[in-house]
């Protein structure tokens, strides 16, 4: 399949890599977002420009729209290059407006697809094809906002996808061809690399992200030793959970070697200095506040569904429990009222082989 017409489905650093990406591999691309505001300057340059590993120039989208409709009109497929907590909200767009593209979740995070399923159901919609990947395909940035700096492009993605799915998994691929399909969606929610990289040091640097305004380096200043044993902690329940569904999966950095954010030549059990050796990792600022995705997205839809998951594999996750209810303190928000709960994901009472028959595993 050399030849696409995707909707990009979000404006902010990943959706306008992506468009930079896919417009310069021939691409046919429509972007939206839901605010004229963050297209405006977009429309203005004529495309989006962007600076980094993937060159210099500006992208021009055959179509810069905050019409989801006009959109989606006579695409392949839909990426959706949003933060997760605009995922369920999408998708009921979508689906009131008895659109049945292909859906690919860039990334997923913890349930995505489930979640999205589940929307679907919920407005009596037939689901389309749905997949995902574990992890957004850049580490990108925009620093202006006509402007998208790409410092790194993942070098290995998870893509799952559910039943029925195969479709959008095929597109997924021809996008994005060092994608390598999982035998089904929960390889990639258990390998949601950002629950274990920013919720310990979201948790336990809060007085410092509070004092500075997140005025310190995340992955290096931040990377204490107590931090990087939270995380080792975290990290061995995630990979326990996994166990149970069928996944062994290596550490959170092995994981980030594979992707390419980690320097090949670090050593993966010395975690701290692992992070560290990834030269976009190294001038990632910390939150500036609490209301930063690490916290709103990280908490709600990440620890959230992976306790979820850990709950129906029967796994005790004590780290990661504790590590909720003191960031549900610290937001300061009730999480199961915004966040990505079983009920939302459609696994609510599911046994772990009701719920392996779901994904078709």
């Amino acid at each position: 399949m050399s030849y696409l017409k995707i909707a990009v489905l979000g404006a902010g650093a990943g959706g306008a890599a992506a468009v930079a990406e896919l417009v310069s591999a021939g691409h046919d691309v429509a972007l939206w977002a839901r605010s004229e505001r963050t297209l405006a300057p977009f429309q203005t340059r004529g495309g989006v420009a962007y600076e980094g590993v993937l060159g210099t120039g500006v992208a021009k989208p055959s179509l810069i729209t905050a019409d989801i409709s006009a959109a989606l009109s006579g695409v392949d497929a839909a990426l959706i290059c949003l933060p997760t907590t605009a995922h369920g909200q999408l998708a009921r767009s979508i689906a009131e407006l008895g659109i049945g593209v292909p859906v690919v979740l860039n990334p997923g995070h913890t349930g995505g697809a489930l979640e999205v399923a589940q929307v679907f159901r919920a407005t009596g919609a037939k689901a389309p094809p749905i997949a995902e990947f574990h992890t957004l395909t850049y580490v990108a940035r925009k620093y202006s906002p006509d402007r998208v700096t790409i410092t790194g492009a993942a070098q290995f993605l998870r893509l799952g996808a559910l039943p029925g799915g195969d479709a959008a998994a095929g597109i997924a691929q021809a996008m994005f061809p060092k994608a390598k399909r999982m035998p089904d969606v929960l390889a990639c929610d258990l390998a949601n690399l950002n629950m274990v990289l920013h919720v310990p040091g979201a948790v336990l640097g809060a007085a410092w992200v509070e004092a500075t305004g997140g005025d310190f380096t995340f992955y290096v200043q931040g990377m204490t030793p107590g931090v990087e044993r939270v995380l080792k902690a975290l990290d061995d329940e995630r990979r326990a959970v996994a166990k149970v569904f069928g996944h062994t999966l290596p550490s959170v950095a092995a994981e980030m070697q594979m992707v390419g954010t980690v320097e090949a030549s670090a050593n993966p059990d010395d975690m701290a200095a692992a992070i560290a050796s990834g030269e976009a990792n190294k001038k990632i600022k910390a939150p500036n506040a609490l209301t930063h995705r690490y916290y709103r997205e990280d908490f709600g839809h990440g620890l959230l569904p992976f306790l979820a998951l850990a709950d129906i594999a029967r796994v005790e996750t004590p780290v990661a429990s504790s590590l909720l209810r003191v960031g549900q303190t610290l937001i300061g928000d009730d999480l199961l009222a915004h966040g990505r709960t079983a009920a939302r994901m459609g696994i609510e009472g599911l046994d772990r082989d009701g719920l392996l028959r779901l994904v078709g595993a």
